[in-house]
């Protein structure tokens, strides 16, 4: 055993781990598609409720937009303005009422240097930064203003930056100076191809304090610095113009009194270099509801956090075509929602991609599909259902026990009687007679020496092995597509139904042929795989006469089955194929239609095929149609609710085919 060493498995996915169980995901999924849903509708419909205990997109979505209603209860996003126009205003006052007692005329032109200061607070503060204070209290209240809006101003740009410069430090103001030159750098060397990860890691490592989300490379620093700037962007567009005008003032003030004008004016040419599409949108507003005031840092953070869940919602609502799963970013989900909403974000992927590894879904051209495994599964469901719904013992079968030696055999016996072509059961015969005469001894009157006894077999002990021969159908399910099956809400029935009676062929009777054929304006033949993905036409016509002609040909390549033709529909025809090959419409019917539509009718008859018509609506110039249709067939009308035709369909073809294979 020395050569054997045991631990956990490290190269890909275990191998002996069982597969994911998607039975219960594709039920639910298949429930949709009976009721009427496209694959790719009725797995977004899944996706969204969720599954087994975990959380839906429906219901990411919902705390999305909590999240962003709290968000927006914050505060105002002028506060910034507010704040420093207060702080303004009280080191003003403190100067003038330093000013007021002093007689001489220099304090005089103070007060009217004071009184000339622009509205507009970003201006007012320049020309106050070479102002001499004669009041001290008034001097420091201008340095908090300063200290508030260098801190504010760089905390819009670098997240956490507030916190880095809460006192007031030359040493703290010095290394932001030198993490943005270094950050410069970086960027330019890897514009010019020369940057490595190693650069990267020894710039966090001495600056990865002033940057909270922790980037693990140069690309993810990217990100969270244009999504800052774009947050700050998006906050003077949230302001009146005048507003706007005069934080920008500010914050261009600010920057020029920090010395870092010209390394924020090279960080964001960089950035935008990189991402070009940052200014795409201009600067759309965003709206706050709230009554304090936020500070600049915090109202960026706040748009930020909007912006991201703007982006998260869009993704969420999987709403446009070729939409996924692996379209939503799981940081943004773990920002916004927290680990929980990770994993069951991770639970609903593993879903879709699990239908696809095992092979119930694939796509095609971009098209979500079911593949035939999973129809086989899905008509076996919508038999279940049916089948559910009928009497005890009403499905049946179609045996025929009048059948000669070609026959199979049932396992059952029969008296013999004259005529009988069966073979003769020797076991079962023998045993009749010994039951009827007893054991007999050796050495009978019969004169044998043999020592062996023998037993008497009268007429009346002969039992022949019952055999049946299963005749075989050609079966035809002609099922209307047109846009009214959706409006009055019957399609989703009839596509189970088709399902079902497809399924039930293909179980129970495979040696006989099913075609199902839908028609609108055109017929056309649907495959077992169509059926699931299948959707009505927008289209004006009913051209039963066009589903009868292919339903024709198909019961002519098989004479030998017996013929079972059975008609979904609600509505009269209204379209019928011309002599070129399109389709002619009219309303009411034209008589031409009618007319070639029980020419049809009539072809069916000679056939020997039976039309059984089931009516999903009840329709006055329909009734007459349809009963015209049974007289000259013979067939039966059956007026069908929507909730109930698979089980009508489903014993209705039973009760034919038991019918048929008597009268063979």
């Amino acid at each position: 055993m020395s050569g054997y060493r045991y631990g956990q498995y490290h190269d890909g996915p275990d191998p002996l781990e069982p597969p994911y169980d998607v039975r219960g995901a594709l039920d639910a999924l298949g429930e949709s598609v009976l009721d009427g849903s496209d694959p790719s509708s009725a797995l977004r419909d899944l996706l969204r409720r969720g599954l087994s205990g975990r959380q839906g997109l429906d219901d990411l979505l919902r705390r999305v937009r909590e999240r962003q209603r709290e968000i927006r209860d914050r505060g105002r996003l002028d506060g910034i303005l507010e704040q420093a126009r207060a702080l303004l205003d009280t080191a003003v006052g403190q100067e003038r009422a330093e000013l007021f007692p002093d007689p001489d005329d220099a304090a005089r032109l103070r007060e009217a240097e004071l009184d000339a200061l622009p509205a507009d607070t970003a201006q007012a503060i320049r020309e106050l930064a070479d102002y001499e204070w004669r009041s001290a209290a008034a001097r420091e209240t201008f340095e908090r203003l300063k200290d508030l809006l260098r801190r504010e101003v760089l905390d819009s740009q670098f997240r956490g930056m507030k916190q880095t410069l809460q006192e007031p430090d030359p040493e703290a103001m010095q290394r932001v100076k030198d993490m943005m030159a270094g950050l410069n750098a970086m960027l330019d060397a890897d514009a010019q191809g020369t940057h490595t990860q190693q650069d990267f890691d020894d710039f966090m490592a001495e600056y990865g304090e002033m940057f909270p989300e922790q980037p693990r490379d140069l690309e993810q620093l990217v990100d969270s610095l244009v999504r800052r700037m774009s947050a700050a962007q998006r906050l003077l567009g949230s302001l009146t113009e005048s507003q706007r005008e005069e934080l920008s003032g500010l914050m261009a003030a600010t920057l020029e009194d920090a010395g870092l004008a010209a390394e924020m004016s090279r960080l964001a040419d960089a950035l935008r270099s990189r991402r070009p599409d940052m200014d795409a949108d201009g600067w759309p507003g965003d709206q706050m509801t709230g009554q304090e005031p936020l500070g600049l840092g915090d109202a960026t953070t706040a748009l930020a956090e909007l912006a991201d869940l703007a982006e998260l919602s869009d993704a969420l609502r999987q709403d446009y075509p070729g939409a996924r799963l692996d379209d939503i970013d799981e940081d943004a989900i773990r920002r916004a929602l927290g680990r929980q909403a990770v994993d069951d974000m991770e639970a609903l992927r593993q879903i879709e991609r699990e239908l696809e590894r095992q092979g119930y879904l694939e796509r095609s051209d971009g098209k979500l599909e079911l593949t035939p495994k999973a129809v086989r599964r899905l008509g076996e469901t919508a038999l279940r259902r049916v089948f559910a719904d009928l009497p005890e013992g009403g499905h049946g079968d179609h045996d025929q026990h009048d059948a000669g030696q070609a026959g199979e055999y049932t396992g059952s016996t029969r008296p013999w009687h004259f005529g009988d072509e069966q073979a003769i059961d020797t076991a079962a015969t023998v045993r009749n007679a010994l039951l009827r005469g007893g054991i007999p001894a050796a050495g009978h009157e019969d004169g044998s020496s043999s020592g062996r006894p023998r037993v008497r077999l009268s007429v009346g002990d002969f039992e022949v092995g019952e055999t049946e021969r299963r005749t075989a159908a050609a079966v035809c399910l002609l099922v209307d597509l047109s846009y009214s099956m959706a409006l009055r809400g019957t399609w989703g029935a009839a596509k189970q139904t088709a399902l079902a009676l497809h399924a039930l062929v293909r179980t129970r009777y495979p040696q006989d042929s099913i075609q199902v054929i839908g028609f609108s304006n055109y017929a056309r033949e649907l495959r077992e795989t169509d059926l699931a993905g299948l959707g009505w036409d927008m289209v004006q016509g009913t051209n039963l006469h066009h589903a009868l002609v292919l339903a024709g040909r198909y019961l002519d390549r098989r004479p030998e089955q017996n013929p079972v033709v059975l008609i979904i529909t609600d509505g009269e025809p209204t379209a019928h194929l011309r002599r070129d090959g399109q389709s002619w419409f009219d309303w009411p019917p034209s008589p031409e239609t009618i007319e070639l539509t029980l020419a049809e009718v009539d072809k069916m008859t000679r056939r020997r095929a039976t039309l059984n018509v089931f009516m999903l609506a009840e329709d006055e110039r329909l009734t007459a149609f349809v009963d015209e249709v049974a007289r000259r067939n013979g067939g039966r009308v059956l007026r069908a609710q929507s909730d109930s035709l698979g089980q009508y369909v489903v014993k209705d073809f039973l009760r034919t085919r038991r019918a048929g294979t008597r009268g063979r």
